[in-house]
């Protein structure tokens, strides 16, 4: 069996995701997503990647993925050349495990349990589907789509929302409200009355809800560490789950040291690339929940990589994503065969809103659980006629 075409597609109504097919000469397709920096993903996967798969046996999954994320450079970061071979190593178990006829997490171990619990980052619709890139301000505000529109719900109703996700049996729930603070001082200060002000989420999600919601924070690798600081033990008497992205992850040591200041574990996260990088951030004790992006992180081989090194240090392992379905779906079969799996990240807004006009196939989401996908491989495909949209732009490097 050899490779003999890549494909990607684009389209201009969602410009933040890349989709990639690996094609075969015996007609199995492995389907591949990318999220964020996409025009240069996809310059590198033609560029760089094809020349490198073109002939090759896809079935050489550790092999091929290791080639395209150890290359000269890209081989420590989620940038382009990492958000590409991630890609590639998703769609290259797309296609095992359409050869085993398996869904991938049988191909990873088995089942190591028969659903997870999910959590809601609370997003709306509009949250990263037409804003190119990442920003820190909460975009998607401007109108409604549907009944979850959970952004504008936990910076204005958290009380209400709060409710609304335990009456779904969803009992854990991600908010950053701190974030427009941070816009204002570049992260470097918050003021005694924003702080007020971005701690009443807390007080109306404790109030309507006890001790019944789990709280993740997410602050968005906004601050300076003093200013982390403040942060962090103003929250500390709700109980928070965790705290993600405090400062950013260039200085591991400055997480390190906060993270021994507080009984709160940190997150991290999407942010950091490769096994290497996250045994670092274990090494130094700076992470206390360890949570990769399997679209960024070199693929579905190093998150069970990480997943594994993450149990040898007695750390729970929870996949991020608030990104694409395929993000979603691979994540998710880690976290059902992760002996340490703890909790997959959802978008209420996304899995029952635009998820649904990209794949054919998700997973089942109810009761605040997550169960397996059935289907071999990923256990879905692209809806057919994307690749025929007006706004598709579509690539082909073939042998």
């Amino acid at each position: 069996m050899k490779i003999v075409a890549l494909e990607t597609l684009r389209l201009e109504e969602f410009p933040n995701l890349l989709w990639l097919q690996i094609v075969t000469d015996r007609g199995l397709i492995g389907l591949g997503e990318s999220f964020f920096v996409v025009a240069p993903t996809e310059a590198w996967l033609h560029a760089n990647a094809a020349p490198l798969l073109l002939g090759q046996d896809p079935r050489r999954v550790e092999a091929l993925s290791r080639t395209l994320r150890l290359g000269y450079v890209g081989y420590a970061s989620s940038g382009a050349e990492m958000r590409g071979a991630s890609a590639v190593d998703m769609a290259l178990w797309d296609i095992l495990g359409q050869i085993a006829g398996m869904p991938i997490h049988q191909l990873l171990g088995g089942l190591g349990r028969e659903r997870i619990r999910v959590y809601n980052t609370c997003a709306g619709y509009r949250y990263v589907r037409n804003r190119v890139g990442q920003r820190t301000d909460n975009w998607g505000l401007d109108r409604a789509e549907g009944p979850y529109e959970d952004l504008d719900a936990f910076l204005n109703r958290a009380d209400e929302l709060a409710l609304s996700l335990l009456e779904q049996g969803i009992t854990a729930m991600k908010i950053w409200p701190f974030d427009f603070a941070a816009e204002a001082t570049g992260g470097l200060d918050i003021s005694p009355g924003e702080l007020d002000r971005a701690l009443e989420p807390f007080r109306k999600i404790r109030r309507a809800a006890g001790e019944r919601m789990d709280i993740m924070v997410e602050l968005h690798a906004l601050w300076t560490l003093p200013a982390a600081r403040k942060i962090v033990a103003a929250v500390e008497p709700f109980k928070p789950y965790w705290i993600e992205d405090p400062v950013r992850a260039n200085n591991l040591d400055a997480w390190a040291q906060l993270a021994g200041e507080t009984r709160v574990p940190l997150c991290g996260s999407e942010t950091l690339a490769t096994r290497f990088s996250f045994r670092e951030a274990m090494a130094k004790r700076a992470i206390g929940i360890v949570m990769p992006d399997i679209a960024w992180c070199g693929g579905i081989t190093e998150g069970k990589a990480i997943a594994a090194m993450a149990e040898a240090h007695h750390l729970p392992f929870a996949p991020h994503d608030c990104t694409g379905p395929l993000g979603l779906i691979s994540g998710l079969h880690l976290s059902l065969n992760a002996p340490n799996g703890l909790i997959q990240e959802t978008v209420r807004a996304f899995y029952a809103g635009w998820y649904k006009e990209l794949v054919t196939e998700l997973p089942r989401i109810e009761g605040g659980f997550a169960y397996p996908m059935t289907g071999a491989g990923l256990g879905t495909k692209l809806i057919p006629d994307l690749w025929k949209r007006k706004d598709a732009t579509v690539r082909c490097s073939a042998a």
